[in-house]
C-alpha cells in the first residue's frame, strides 16, 4: 500500500477518483494499492512560549527573550482525531510508502514534513508537485512522482519561516505589551509593516491642506482648451478678460498613436483586487469563493503568484478559450483567434500557474454556482479572454492654443481598435458594472485641428478647483502595496515578494481589523486611534517592509541549499536580543497610551469610590469587596447598577423562591451590609447592598367577585 497526504478532503477526493481509491473510510480512502487521507491544513504547529517552562507562563519584561533550545510541538486540539488516523495509516505495516500530496509550495511542504516527523514515521517519501485538479493534470503528476528528499531544503526554508516568525511575534508582541500595558499589542513582520503603511496614509491625509486654484479656458467650436493652474483669482480674471471675443490661434498640434497591452492572467492578489474593486467582495472572501471553485474542478489552484502558463499548456489554453464561449453567458457572434503565446512563460510559473477556468465548465452545472462563486468564476474566464486578446488602440492629440500672448491646450482621445477590452465591455454589461470615471469623464474626440487655424470671437470662462488629499487604502489598493513593499530589496530568484504572500494577505488584514487596529468604512481601510498609537512606538526594524525582504532573500538561500539553516536562525535570534534590549523601559505618560478608556458607572455606596464597567461586570476600582454586579443572585444590565448606585428602585424578573418558583420584584437600595458564607469549604465575604423589595400589583383579572 502507498498512503497519499493531501491538504483538505476535497481534495482527496479528486486524487482518490483518479487512482482508484473509491471506497470511504472513517478519516481516509482506499482502493487500488492506495489509501488517501489528509491534513486538514496544519495538523500540527510550535508549542506556546509556556509550554517550554515556568520562567514564560507570565508576560514580563525580565523573561524576555523566549528562545527555545529544542522547537517542541504540539497536535492541534481541534484536528487531532484527523491526525489520529494519519498515524495509525503511517504506522500501518502494509504502508511500504507515502506520496506527500500537500500544495506544491513551501507551506504546503511543511504541513506535511510536521505531521510526518511528529507521527515518527519512516517510510520512504515520493512528492507530487500539482497545480490543477483536473483529472489529466492528476494522472500526468503520479506519472512523475519525485523523491522527497529533492525537497528536504524547501522544507528547510519552510521551518526557518515558522520558527522566525514565531521569535519575532511572540517576543515582539510581549516586550511592547509589557512595556506599554492597557491592551496586546501585536507585533508581526507582516501585519506590522501593513499597518504602518496605512497609518503613513493616514497621516498624509490628515495633514493635508486644501488649496484653492483656478484655471481660465477659452471656448470655440465645442473645443474647450484650458491654462494651467492659477493660484490668484484676480490673474484669472485678467486672463479671461484679455481674451474674450478674442482670436485664438492654433500653434501646434500633437498626434500619437498609443497601444494598451493585454492584461495578464490573474494570480490570487490581481484578482483578489479586481473582485474588491468590482464587486466589494474583500480578500478574505475572494480565497474563499476562489477555493470553492477549485474545490468544485471548475478553477486552478487559487493560492498563487505567477501570471503565466507553463509552456506546455498551449492547448490546454485553447480548449478552455472554447469551453469558456460555449459555457458562459458571452455575447455571440464574437470572432476570437487567440494569442495563446503571450500567456506561456515557464520561467515565470514556480510552485503553481495563473488561475484559469478549466474543462470542467463545459460539463457542469453554472446554473447551480452561488452568485458569489459564479462572479469570480466569470471574472477568471474573462481575465484568460482579455490576456490572449489582441491589442487595444487609441489616438491621442493634444492641442496648443494662443489668444492675446496666454497659452491654452486641450486632450483628445479616439479609439481606433478595441482589441481586448471588447471583453471587458461585454463582461461590464452582464453584472451592470458601470463604467471608470476616468473613463467616462475623460478626454474627447477632437475635431480636426492643424497648426495656424484661426478662430474668431472667442467665449471665455473660469474654472474653480480644490487640490485633494491622498486617497484611503481600499483592499484593492493596499493589496496591490503590500504585494509591492521591499520588491526592490529581493532578488529576482525570490519566491516570495511583497509582504505576505498571496494566500496569507487576506487573513492578514483581517487580523488588523478583529484585533482593533483598523476598521473598515465601506471599501475603505482606516487605522484606529491604537493602530496609530501602535505604529509611533515600534521601532523601524520591526515596521518596516525591509525585515521581510532579507527574510526572503534569506530563505531562498536555504531553500537552494546555499544557506545553512543554523545561520539563518542565528542572524534572527541576535536581531530579537538586540531588538528587547534596545527596548527596555517607557515613560509613565507612555505607559497610559493604551489604557483603554473605563465607562464610570456611579459612586460605590460601601467606600465612595468610583464604579466602573469591566469586562466581566461592574466593580469598584479601590476594590473594596463591595459587590455592585448581582442582587439576589442576579447578574444586573449596566443600567440597573447605575439606577442601584443613585438610590432608584429597579425591576428584577425570574427571581427564584426556595420553592425554585420564579417571581417579579422591585429592589430598592437600603444602604449596604456584610455578606458571608462557605462554598466548597472556602469562607466568602464582601459587602453588598442592603435592599428593600416590593412587588407588582398584580393585574385584575377583569371577573366580577
Amino acid at each position: 500500500m502507498q498512503l497519499v497526504i493531501a491538504e483538505k478532503p476535497s481534495v482527496v477526493r479528486s486524487i482518490a477518483e483518479v487512482i482508484g481509491a473509491v471506497e470511504s473510510k472513517d478519516g481516509y480512502m482506499e482502493g487500488n494499492g492506495y489509501l488517501v487521507s489528509w491534513c486538514v491544513g496544519h495538523l500540527v504547529e510550535l508549542a506556546q512560549p509556556e509550554s517550554y517552562g515556568e520562567q514564560w507562563k507570565k508576560w514580563t519584561y525580565e523573561s524576555l527573550p523566549i528562545k527555545p533550545e529544542n522547537w517542541q510541538y504540539e497536535v492541534k486540539a481541534d484536528t487531532k482525531a484527523q491526525y489520529d488516523v494519519l498515524y495509525q495509516l503511517m504506522h500501518r505495516e502494509d504502508v511500504s510508502a507515502t506520496i506527500c500530496a500537500t500544495d506544491a509550495g513551501r507551506e504546503g511542504e511543511l504541513i506535511f514534513r510536521l505531521v510526518y516527523e511528529m507521527a515518527g514515521c519512516d517510510k520512504p517519501i515520493r512528492r507530487l508537485w500539482i497545480s490543477s485538479m483536473e483529472e489529466s493534470a492528476i494522472r500526468e503528476g503520479f506519472e512523475n512522482l519525485q523523491p522527497g528528499s529533492d525537497y528536504d531544503n524547501l522544507y528547510h526554508s519552510a521551518l526557518c519561516r515558522q520558527e522566525a516568525d514565531w521569535l519575532v511575534g511572540i517576543n515582539g508582541t510581549r516586550l511592547f505589551t509589557v512595556l506599554y500595558g492597557g491592551k496586546v499589542l501585536k507585533v508581526g513582520r507582516v501585519q506590522t509593516p501593513t499597518l504602518a503603511m496605512l497609518v503613513d496614509r493616514e497621516t498624509k491625509i490628515m495633514n493635508f491642506q486644501k488649496e484653492k486654484y483656478y484655471m481660465a479656458h477659452i471656448l470655440m467650436d465645442g473645443i474647450d482648451a484650458a491654462t494651467g493652474r492659477i493660484d490668484d483669482k484676480n490673474k484669472a480674471d485678467e486672463v479671461v478678460g484679455a481674451c474674450r471675443n478674442g482670436q485664438a490661434l492654433v500653434t501646434s498640434v500633437l498626434k500619437e498613436e498609443k497601444t494598451v497591452a493585454p492584461p495578464k492572467l490573474y494570480d490570487l492578489t490581481t484578482l483578489q483586487r479586481d473582485a474588491n474593486r468590482l464587486f466589494g467582495f474583500t480578500a478574505k472572501q475572494t480565497l474563499e469563493y476562489t477555493q470553492s471553485l477549485y474545490e468544485k474542478k471548475l478553477a486552478t489552484y487559487p493560492r498563487t503568484d505567477s501570471q503565466f502558463l507553463s509552456d506546455d499548456m498551449g492547448q490546454t489554453a485553447k480548449n478552455v478559450i472554447e469551453a469558456v464561449f460555449t459555457s458562459l453567458m458571452f455575447e455571440e457572434n464574437m470572432m476570437f483567434n487567440p494569442d495563446i503565446k503571450r500567456v506561456l512563460n515557464s520561467k515565470k510559473v514556480t510552485d503553481h500557474h495563473a488561475i484559469i477556468p478549466t474543462m470542467e465548465i463545459a460539463k457542469a452545472d453554472l446554473a447551480a454556482l452561488p452568485e458569489t462563486e459564479c462572479k469570480i468564476l466569470s471574472l477568471i474566464a474573462n481575465r484568460l479572454l482579455c490576456a490572449t486578446g489582441e491589442k487595444h488602440l487609441y489616438e491621442t492629440v493634444k492641442a496648443e492654443f494662443s489668444c492675446n500672448g496666454h497659452t491654452f491646450t486641450v486632450s483628445g482621445k479616439s479609439v481606433t481598435h478595441n482589441g481586448w477590452k471588447v471583453f471587458e465591455d461585454v463582461f461590464k454589461r452582464s453584472f451592470k458594472i458601470a463604467g471608470n470615471k476616468e473613463d467616462e469623464n475623460g478626454e474627447k474626440k477632437l475635431p480636426e485641428l492643424s497648426e495656424g487655424q484661426t478662430f474668431e470671437g472667442v467665449q471665455t470662462k473660469i474654472s474653480e478647483h480644490f487640490t485633494t488629499p491622498p486617497k484611503h487604502f481600499t483592499e484593492d489598493s493596499l493589496l496591490s502595496a503590500m504585494e509591492r513593499a521591499g520588491a526592490e530589496d529581493m532578488g529576482d530568484d525570490v519566491e516570495r515578494k511583497g509582504l505576505g504572500t498571496p494566500a496569507t494577505r487576506a487573513d492578514i488584514i483581517e487580523k488588523l481589523v478583529k484585533d482593533g487596529f483598523v476598521k473598515r468604512d465601506k471599501k475603505q481601510m482606516i487605522p484606529t486611534e491604537d493602530g496609530l498609537k501602535l505604529i509611533t512606538v515600534l521601532p523601524d526594524v520591526v515596521k518596516s517592509p525591509k525585515l521581510t525582504a532579507d527574510w526572503e532573500n534569506a530563505l531562498t538561500l536555504v531553500a537552494k541549499g546555499e544557506l545553512a539553516m543554523e545561520d539563518f536562525m542565528a542572524d534572527i535570534e541576535n536581531m530579537v536580543s538586540e531588538l528587547i534590549h534596545t527596548y527596555h523601559e517607557v515613560s509613565d505618560e507612555q505607559k497610559k497610551m493604551f489604557v483603554q478608556e473605563q465607562e464610570t458607572l456611579g459612586t460605590c455606596p460601601n467606600c465612595g469610590g468610583q464604579v466602573v464597567k469591566g469586562k466581566f461586570g461592574a466593580y469598584c476600582k479601590n476594590k473594596c469587596g463591595m459587590n455592585v454586579s448581582r442582587v439576589m443572585g442576579a447578574v444586573l444590565t449596566d443600567a440597573q447598577v447605575k439606577d442601584m448606585l443613585a438610590g432608584k428602585k429597579i425591576l428584577l424578573k425570574g427571581l427564584k423562591n426556595k420553592a425554585n418558583k420564579t417571581y417579579d420584584a422591585y429592589i430598592i437600595p437600603s444602604g449596604t451590609e456584610e455578606y458571608h458564607y462557605t462554598k466548597d469549604g472556602e469562607e466568602k465575604s464582601g459587602v453588598q447592598f442592603k435592599i428593600v423589595m416590593e412587588f407588582p400589583k398584580k393585574k385584575s383579572s377583569g371577573k366580577k367577585k
